[in-house]
């Protein structure tokens, strides 16, 4: 059951990627940027159960934090063109 759930996470990520590289727009190459980094995470906790390595998981977690973060911070720069914008200074 878990390696058919691993075969159909691996048939989205490849249809992902196809989003990723004929995007019309930036931002939906991001989104689908995060959902490679979501569906990577799924695939890294099923691997992790099939091996019997719940080790895996606390990589999955991290991971996640580190794609929110990471997508977070492209999106910033894609609306500002800068990480370190401040509202505060546009009014000054």
């Amino acid at each position: 059951m878990f390696a058919a759930a691993m075969l159909a996470v691996i048939a989205a990520l490849v249809l992902v990627v196809v989003r990723v590289i004929k995007g019309p727009t930036v931002f939906d190459r991001v989104l689908a940027g995060n959902s490679v980094g979501t569906l990577a995470i799924i695939l890294v906790a099923v691997l992790g159960f099939l091996n019997g390595r719940p080790e895996f998981l606390d990589v999955a977690l991290t991971y996640g934090v580190l794609n929110l973060i990471g997508t977070l911070a492209i999106l910033k720069f894609f609306r500002h063109g800068d990480l370190a914008y401040d509202e505060q200074e546009d009014e000054a």
